[in-house]
């Protein structure tokens, strides 16, 4: 008798075309795919730690649990290897139709989410001292995924082009003027989170919300505010480099530039020292010697002054910003809050909009606690928001702009 042939495995139907968006921190990687008419995520995770001891990756696919294990990530390159290794094992990999990288720096060029072309990792290049602490990681992660995925058209979408338009005297700093013509000047960042949330306040609030006067504040580890008026950043407290503006987690936000001079002088400071002083050991973290993590300073406040501190410190130069904001709008209509901490810290947020009532703003303490939507009393002449920034969502739906664009192009 003929013995029948074992059975083959069924084998996983084809996934449908997606689009890859890769977020790259300083110490982690945030990804997501998406259908290429965007919504919410197919997948999303992050492997998190590079370069630190036992980083984490975490996924999760929609609808379905989390999933974590220890992973291999001494830099970017490692922590992208396993990822799209991950992506080759669930047949995602093949599926991709274009991938978006957030780019923190564009330079004074670039206004527009870009193709990425050798000419344009070039510049980027060029572009690496402007954003030392972001731009070499993002170009090493391009160029892998070039490698791997040599067929997968790429693109930047830049977190300084939303501020691009802003009025030349916002841009301008007050140094002599050969500097400006080397691109020395205000770029701001937390761009593509502005981008987002100024679709969303155009789909979310009445007709004409979006074109009202507008701040809005992602409140974060990085933390900015920008003032936005007919949908267009008209200011922004971020500068040349991320570390000006407010306090946060670990930059220090403003600083007197003569303490360069005296630190050099008096703690044999060198630029190198001044530089990760300023980004890594500063801001909330510094303050408080204690931790960068807000959750972790409210926890602490009524017990340990310097947490106290911290918290009144970014409170204070949030809501002097808000202020200045104001008088640059010309009024106030608007108020968004965002990031980890405008979204999920309702204490924070009350101790920002505390005194500015002489602006009409005005909180309804509960929806505050409650994290709702609207936190401002109906009576309030300024709307005050809570929104959930999703950059990696702008990203994909840049990148289908794009490639709808091309499609109409060279069908047209």
């Amino acid at each position: 008798m003929t013995r029948a042939a074992p059975a083959r495995p069924a084998e996983r139907p084809p996934e449908p075309r997606c689009l890859l968006t890769i977020n790259g921190g300083s110490s982690s990687l945030k990804f997501a795919t998406y259908a290429l008419d965007p919504a919410a995520p197919l997948v999303a995770g992050r492997i998190e730690r590079i370069g630190l001891s036992s980083p984490l990756f975490t996924r999760a696919r929609a609808g379905g649990a989390e999933e974590q294990q220890p992973v291999a990530a001494a830099d970017h390159m490692g922590a992208l290897q396993a990822l799209t290794a991950w992506l080759d094992e669930q047949d995602l990999l093949p599926a991709i139709a274009a991938a978006a990288h957030r780019v923190v720096h564009g330079g004074p060029r670039y206004s527009e989410p870009q193709r990425i072309t050798p000419s344009l990792l070039d510049e980027l290049r060029t572009l690496s001292a402007y954003a030392p602490e972001h731009l070499p990681a993002e170009i090493q992660l391009i160029e892998e995924l070039g490698r791997r995925c040599p067929e997968v058209p790429q693109f930047a979408c830049f977190d300084t082009a939303f501020h691009r338009h802003m009025p030349r005297v916002a841009r301008m700093l007050a140094i002599p003027r050969r500097y400006d013509a080397q691109g020395i000047e205000r770029y701001g960042f937390h761009g593509l989170s502005y981008s987002y949330l100024t679709e969303e306040l155009a789909r979310l609030g009445p007709p004409g919300a979006a074109q009202a006067r507008v701040i809005l504040a992602h409140l974060g580890n990085g933390a900015s505010l920008a003032a936005v008026r007919d949908g267009r950043s008209i200011d922004t407290s971020m500068g040349f480099t991320p570390a000006a503006g407010l306090p946060m987690s670990t930059r220090s936000g403003d600083l007197d530039p003569g303490l360069v001079w005296y630190l050099e002088q008096h703690e044999h400071l060198t630029a190198a020292e001044f530089h990760r002083m300023v980004n890594h050991e500063s801001g909330l973290a510094g303050i408080s010697e204690t931790s960068s993590d807000m959750r972790d300073l409210l926890a602490l406040e009524n017990t340990d002054t310097r947490a106290a501190e911290a918290i009144m410190l970014f409170c204070y130069q949030t809501k002097k910003w808000m202020g200045a904001f104001a008088a640059a709008l010309g009024g106030l209509d608007t108020i968004v809050f965002s990031g980890g901490i405008g979204e999920h810290c309702p204490s924070i947020r009350r101790r920002i909009c505390d005194g500015l009532g002489f602006l009409g703003v005005e909180l309804d303490e509960a929806r505050n606690t409650d994290n709702a939507p609207v936190i401002s009393t109906i009576a309030a002449r300024v709307t005050v928001r809570v929104i959930r920034t999703d950059e990696e969502l702008m990203m994909a739906r840049s990148v289908a702009r794009l490639l709808e664009s091309d499609a109409s192009g060279h069908t047209g």
